[in-house]
C-alpha cells in the first residue's frame, strides 16, 4: 500500500508512520531526510539542492520530485511506502501524480491524522527534550528518565512559534485535503486519542 501522510505539526503522524513501518515493512520516506542524505552524499540532485539551501531558498519542487522518484525506485519501496512531508501543497501533489506512472505506482490513500489546533498547541508546548540523549518527554519530567540529563523546551515548541507553524500549514497544506478527497483517496482519523487507539483505526480504515 502506498500512502501520503497528512496532518499538522504535532498531530502524531510520525508515531503512526513508525507503527506502520514496524508491522508492515513499508518504506518511510521523509523528504527532509532525503534532502539531507542527498546533500551529505553529494549526489547530482544533492549538489543542486545544496545550492538553494545554502542561500536559505526553498528547494524547487522539480528537484524534490526527482529525489522522491529516485527513492521510490529502490527495492524496499516496492512493498509499499509512506510519503511523509511531501506533497506540501497542490502544485507538489499534481507533480507527484504526474511522476508516479513512470514508476508504475499510484497513491492508494491520503491518511490525515486530524487534531484540533488548540490540542496541538497544548501538546507541543508541554513537550520537553533531553539535551543529552534526545529522549522526548513532557514538562512533568524534571530530569530525563532515561539518562538523568537536563530536559529543555525547543524554541519551535513555544506557543507563539507553534501557532505560526499551524498557520503556515493551514495556508499551504490544507487545500491538499480537498484535492485528495476529490480523488476519493482521503482517509481521516481522529488523532486526539491514545496512539494505540489511533493506530487501530488507521489499520481498520486502510483495510490492513
Amino acid at each position: 500500500m502506498n500512502i501520503v501522510l497528512l496532518g499538522a505539526p504535532g498531530a502524531g503522524k510520525g508515531t503512526q508512520a513508525q507503527k506502520l513501518v514496524e508491522e508492515f515493512g513499508f518504506a518511510h520516506i521523509s523528504t527532509g531526510d532525503l534532502l539531507r542524505a542527498a546533500v551529505k552524499n553529494a549526489t547530482p540532485l544533492g549538489v543542486e539542492a545544496k545550492g538553494y539551501m545554502d542561500k536559505g531558498a526553498l528547494v524547487p519542487d522539480e528537484l524534490v520530485i526527482g529525489l522522491v522518484k529516485e527513492r521510490l525506485a529502490e527495492p524496499d519501496a516496492k512493498k509499499g511506502f509512506i510519503l511523509d512531508g511531501f506533497p506540501r501543497n497542490l502544485d507538489q501533489a499534481r507533480a507527484l501524480d504526474a511522476a508516479l506512472p513512470e514508476l508504475g505506482v499510484k497513491i492508494d490513500a491520503a491518511l490525515l491524522v486530524d487534531v484540533e489546533p488548540e490540542v496541538i498547541v497544548n501538546r507541543l508546548s508541554n513537550r520537553r527534550v533531553c539535551r543529552n540523549c534526545g529522549y522526548t518527554g513532557t514538562s512533568a519530567d524534571a530530569v530525563c528518565p532515561r539518562c538523568g540529563g537536563e530536559m529543555y523546551q525547543r524554541d519551535d515548541d513555544k506557543p507563539e512559534t507553534i501557532k505560526n507553524r499551524l498557520d503556515v500549514y493551514a495556508k499551504a497544506t490544507e487545500p491538499l485535503l480537498g484535492y485528495y478527497e476529490d480523488e476519493g483517496l482521503l482517509v481521516k482519523v481522529d488523532g486526539d486519542r491514545d496512539p494505540d487507539a489511533v493506530y487501530a483505526e488507521v489499520k481498520e480504515r486502510l483495510g490492513l
